[in-house]
């Protein structure tokens, strides 16, 4: 494929630490090194993170003065991001445009925006939602308008693309699944395990409720007083925080449940390296990201049989359980006894997750993404027009009434800023040469999967 020029735009970004923050690097990461040219797109954080930056390996991202409303997603606009989305993929030369998780303005305007520039779009969609609630009704129908003339859709499992794919009225054949990943090297197990009769049960998870954390505070106490050798290492922070504390203080367990509070994503492996069990009881899950590094580091894994997560692992690495109080604990029971009779090898583990996924491959397959998006004619203006207007009697033509004014506004924008008027960037370096150095695998340290990156000013930035 011919090096492209592709921007990220998501709201959810380093410094920020999850699992779409952690995609978006990778797989820019492997793109850049792939030969294309990757820039990010994502809102400001105070105080200082504002501006453009750069983060290894040579990952550009603009952070838009933005602010946002809540879980770092910003209001929705529609029109505040075009002037700085046309000015920076002008400037670029972006000739496709990534948007990410259903949950982002940003992602949802830039697609929005892109097809008055005749920049193509794709969408990966990282999360399940429902159907019943208020909420996914509202969000199901903003991501249905979003999609309406997208290009092509992402999901990370199969699941999440059956739930895509209904929630957005997408026709099936846009819809591909690549899954994530993670680097196998980050995720050792313990070169030694020392012989003991404890059995460690590590539960690392956003303290939330879509996190099945009262699935945790109520079976945790029943586990050890079925196993006296149990002990629990949890990590993270939420709204759920308390309800745990109140449990460990309601059963006087404070001397088998220790609360780590807030984990770096560098001290991920740290702490699961401690246990020999991984649990989690997640309520609604995509893919489970968690899941995968725990069993790479060696731990057999506990979960809920929800969204994507069986299609995760071989069955004999994992054990499930419905989202029941009852068949949790039997799933833990029945875990704890394979886990102390032997019967689970975490290098033999290890080895099987470094053959299952790997970023390179994540990045091989993306590149397809795009080639068949490129393949395609894009739609016209009045071809999307009519497919908006095809939303319904009052959504259609709302959004319909925004396509219009923002083509009106794209076209002020062209007579007050005239592109020729705005400073292209040129390449500092040979591209084939920084292509083959940053082919070359990176220090431990130097790219950690969710870790913040080293950061550096804008300095770099040539025009």
């Amino acid at each position: 494929m011919d090096p492209l020029a592709i921007a990220m735009v998501c709201d959810f970004f380093h410094p920020n630490v999850g699992g779409v923050e952690s995609h978006i690097y990778m797989l820019s990461t492997n793109l850049i090194r792939r030969g294309h040219k990757v820039v990010v797109i994502t809102h400001s954080h105070s105080p200082d993170r504002v501006g453009i930056r750069w983060i290894l390996p040579a990952l550009k991202v603009y952070y838009l003065p933005f602010s946002t409303i809540a879980s770092s997603a910003t209001l929705p606009n529609f029109f505040t991001f075009l002037p700085y989305l046309r000015t920076i993929v002008i400037r670029e030369g972006i000739g496709l445009i990534h948007a990410h998780a259903s949950l982002s303005s940003l992602a949802h305007e830039g697609i929005l925006h892109a097809h008055l520039m005749g920049v193509r779009t794709v969408f990966t969609d990282h999360s399940l939602f429902g159907f019943d609630d208020a909420a996914s009704i509202l969000t199901n129908k903003l991501l249905e308008a979003a999609l309406r003339n997208v290009d092509a859709v992402i999901c990370v499992s199969h699941t999440g693309r059956e739930n895509t794919v209904l929630r957005a009225k997408l026709a099936p054949h846009t819809a591909y699944v690549i899954p994530n990943a993670l680097v196998a090297d980050q995720f050792r197990p313990a070169a030694s395990m020392q012989p003991s009769d404890t059995v460690n049960v590590v539960v690392v998870s956003r303290l939330a409720y879509r996190k099945g954390i009262d699935l945790l505070v109520a079976t945790a106490p029943r586990i050890c007083t079925l196993f006296p050798n149990v002990r629990f290492i949890i990590g993270g922070d939420g709204p759920k925080l308390v309800d745990l504390l109140q449990m460990r203080e309601k059963h006087t367990l404070q001397d088998r449940i220790e609360m780590l509070g807030p984990v770096r994503h560098n001290d991920v492996r740290d702490i699961l390296v401690r246990g020999s069990i991984f649990m989690n009881t997640s309520l609604t899950e995509s893919f489970g990201i968690a899941i995968l590094e725990a069993a790479c580091a060696g731990l057999y894994v506990v979960s809920t049989r929800v969204g994507g997560v069986p299609e995760i692992l071989p069955e004999d690495m994992i054990s499930f359980a419905h989202p029941d109080e009852d068949d949790v604990v039997r799933a833990m029971s029945e875990a704890i006894q394979l886990v102390m009779s032997g019967k689970h090898d975490p290098h033999r583990a290890h080895e099987r997750i470094r053959g299952f996924y790997g970023w390179e491959e994540v990045a091989e397959r993306t590149e397809k993404v795009y080639e068949s998006v490129l393949e395609v004619k894009p739609y016209d203006f009045w071809t999307r027009i009519e497919r908006t207007l095809e939303l319904g009697r009052f959504v259609g033509l709302i959004f319909a009434t925004i396509m219009i004014v923002d083509c009106l506004f794209y076209l002020f924008l062209e007579r007050w800023i005239p592109r020729q008027d705005i400073d292209k960037v040129q390449m500092g370096w040979d591209q084939d040469r920084f292509t083959k150095l940053a082919s070359k695998k990176p220090r431990r340290n130097s790219t950690s999967s969710n870790a913040t990156p080293g950061v550096t000013n804008n300095a770099l930035d040539s025009t």
